[in-house]
């Protein structure tokens, strides 16, 4: 049995960072006590003040080590580690390097399982410490074949999951890490081709404290050929992640990690999507490039708009989409090369972009998450690449403009210390540069804004991952004195 959800009902979209939940709601909770106006009372002379909370430690959790299902026949639904990930990690707090101190949460749902990583940066002074860190692993098993690569982000009360699967040949596995001190209570909340619903499996799933659970996307989507999960926590934040994984006629035909995709909004903006083959076969199955896409409240009309370079690549697409069901749009025909996904929508959206390198033994797939817009200096860090001969290029950074005006970031190699490069984004399109593997690079937008995403494209490894804004960068609280 399921608890369904009502297509028509708006959704509220609320991101919360670990650290400042509880900073955040006692300044909140202050300020309606003394500062907010009454009910019923306008101010007439407009007067606010833009008031941050305290500044907290900054933490952010990784996904762990690639985990395989089934290896041992005797125990078909056993968990175990497949391939441990090697970790990119820097923190810099008020323009300087600071220390990050790391530590590994229990995975009790793993037989042996080291866990994932989880690393802690404290403040310097008032200012938030940014922590970037991203991981990567590869494997070449009878069961399990690719490259992955995700980045290390904040614990969230929402998050959005876009990608994998519940039909036959997928393995798919939903992945909750709480690394906080109190533990979580998750729902799960499955949209598919009858809408959305919340499934027995899950609901009031517990993550304790500094553990990780993992759950099989079988047994919340049984079924579904384009799910979209929609994670909310009580209590506690937790960092939601999903392993794809899928076998064809026994031939493993790819692994990735997915991180969240940008909450549903008007406008969503996929960087770094890459496009290794234009092969494909007559059926829809063999598309090597689509679009998973989901209006959760209400019928909407997107707009899909491909970009590359300074411009947009063919006719815009325009779909019809029914309201908390999925929608998977071909984006097939295009060359060899990187691009950018923009949806323009009458009702909030979310969506992400899945790209292969083939059907055949020895490919692997990626699913590319809508980011959030850079308005402030970032850090990012840039995982190590795939095995040697595994890769004709290395990984690579797309920005895409968020206003539709040309930009010039600043591109700084080792945090803020490096050599500095100049980095032109077009008003429309997007624009692609090469960034070296293990180091961490600083984004300064300037004065606009952009998305940006890492990159991994080649024949066997195809990955990738959204630039997260900096903890520095987060919204004041608007007060009204009285």
């Amino acid at each position: 049995m399921s608890e369904r959800v009502p297509g028509s009902r708006g959704l509220a979209t609320v991101r919360v960072a670990v650290g400042t939940v509880i900073a955040a709601a006692a300044l909140v909770g202050a300020a309606a006590l003394v500062l907010l106006p009454l009910p019923g009372l306008a101010r007439e002379d407009g007067v606010s003040v833009a008031a941050h909370p305290p500044a907290s430690a900054s933490v952010a959790t990784c996904v762990g080590p690639i985990i395989a299902a089934g290896r041992d026949a005797s125990r078909a639904a056993q968990l175990t580690d497949a391939a441990a990930p090697a970790l990119t990690a820097a923190a810099m707090s008020d323009g300087q390097t600071t220390d990050a101190t790391r530590s590994t949460l229990a995975a009790p749902d793993v037989t042996g399982g080291i866990g994932a990583t989880a690393l802690r940066a404290l403040p310097n002074g008032g200012a938030p410490a940014d922590v970037a860190a991203a991981a990567s692993a590869q494997v070449s098993a009878e069961d399990l074949s690719g490259f992955v690569a995700s980045s290390c982000t904040r614990a969230e009360m929402e998050s959005w999951l876009v990608g994998g699967s519940g039909s036959t040949g997928a393995s798919d596995l939903v992945i909750l890490t709480n690394p906080g001190e109190v533990a979580a209570r998750v729902t799960i909340t499955v949209y598919g081709a009858e809408g959305g619903a919340v499934p027995v499996a899950g609901n009031n799933i517990v993550v304790a404290a500094g553990s990780q659970r993992v759950i099989p996307l079988a047994s919340l989507a049984i079924g579904e050929e384009n799910p979209v999960l929609r994670v909310t926590s009580s209590q506690a934040p937790v960092r939601a992640a999903l392993q794809a994984s899928l076998t064809r006629v026994l031939v493993p035909g790819g692994v990735d990690q997915v991180g969240a995709t940008a909450v549903p909004d008007t406008d969503l903006v996929i960087p770094g999507v890459p496009v290794v083959t234009t092969q494909g076969g007559a059926g829809e199955s063999n598309v090597p490039t689509s679009l998973r896409l989901l209006s959760p409240g209400a019928d909407a009309q997107a707009t899909v708009t491909v970009l590359q370079g300074g411009a947009a690549v063919g006719a815009a697409q325009t779909v019809p989409l029914i309201a908390g069901v999925p929608l998977k749009l071909d984006l097939g025909g295009l060359a060899t090369g990187t691009y950018a996904v923009r949806v323009s929508a009458t009702a909030p959206v979310t969506g992400a972009v899945w790209a292969t390198s083939g059907f055949g033994a020895g490919s692997d797939f990626g699913w590319f998450a809508a980011t959030d817009e850079l308005s402030a200096p970032a850090l990012v860090a840039v995982a190590a690449g795939p095995a040697a001969g595994a890769a004709p290029q290395g990984p690579t950074l797309t920005l895409v403009s968020s206003d539709g005006e040309p930009q010039t970031a600043v591109l700084a190699a080792g945090g803020a210390t490096g050599a500095k490069t100049d980095v032109a984004v077009p008003g429309t399109g997007s624009v692609t540069v090469p960034v070296r593997p293990g180091e961490v690079y600083l984004i300064d937008p300037g004065a606009g804004s952009v998305h940006a995403a890492v990159t991994y494209a080649a024949a066997g490894a195809i990955a990738g991952y959204p630039v997260e804004p900096s903890a520095s960068a987060a919204s004041a609280v608007t007060v009204y004195p009285r």
